[in-house]
């Protein structure tokens, strides 16, 4: 009976220390120290949330630089066009991200999607981008693995400079010093490649 009690004692204690007092520290540690990091690293606009700097989203307006393609539509879909009771549209539910899957061969991969939905093929994105001037480098035409990644390369963001100057009518030279500035280097120094937050990038040729 006695080990039995404390057996039962030592459980109680630990399940307070990881279930209670461990998850409350996280909390405190995060709301004050890394607020904006645990509630999303969001950016606001006038007092109005635009968006995360951890998700990418669709721009399609010429003055804005475009962002990477995504094999769920940003986890999100125009009001009218969702339909949650179909089986095609569970991909589509906020929240979910994934890469299509679908090998460069594949023949879905260059049909894939539909206007409605936001989606091109991709000989439909290489030919648009070419008409725009754009050289259609990979990041802008195929999907990321997550499908939300809200970076492109420094070559993509710098083959858009000169149409973004021409539309806006600003200075070449100020449309790149931006791209510079919205650069996130690699990750300690040493992993990954340079990338540009589009939503970042945009936000700031706004304020130009």
């Amino acid at each position: 009976m006695r080990e039995l009690i404390r057996a039962i004692r030592v459980t109680l204690v630990l399940w307070g220390i990881t279930a209670i007092i461990y998850p409350l520290i996280l909390l405190v540690v995060g709301q004050v120290a890394f607020n904006s990091q645990a509630n999303g690293s969001l950016i606001t606009k006038q007092g109005v949330v635009v968006g995360s700097v951890l998700i990418g989203q669709s721009f399609t307006s010429e003055k804005y630089f475009l962002s990477r393609p995504s094999a769920t539509n940003y986890s999100s879909f125009a009001a009218e066009y969702y339909d949650p009771t179909k089986a095609d549209n569970s991909s589509q539910r906020t929240g979910v991200s994934g890469a299509s899957n679908l090998a460069p061969n594949n023949s879905d991969l260059l049909k894939r999607g539909n206007e409605k939905d936001g989606f091109q093929g991709v000989q439909v994105e290489i030919d648009r981008l070419k008409k725009a001037g754009i050289k259609p480098i990979a990041d802008l035409v195929y999907t990321s693995g997550s499908s939300l990644d809200p970076h492109i390369s420094e070559e993509a963001a710098r083959s858009q400079v000169e149409r973004i100057a021409k539309v806006r009518s600003v200075n070449r030279n100020q449309v790149e010093m931006l791209v510079a500035k919205n650069t996130d280097g690699r990750f300690l120094g040493i992993f990954g490649e340079p990338g540009v937050n589009v939503l970042k990038l945009n936000l700031a040729l706004d304020g130009l």
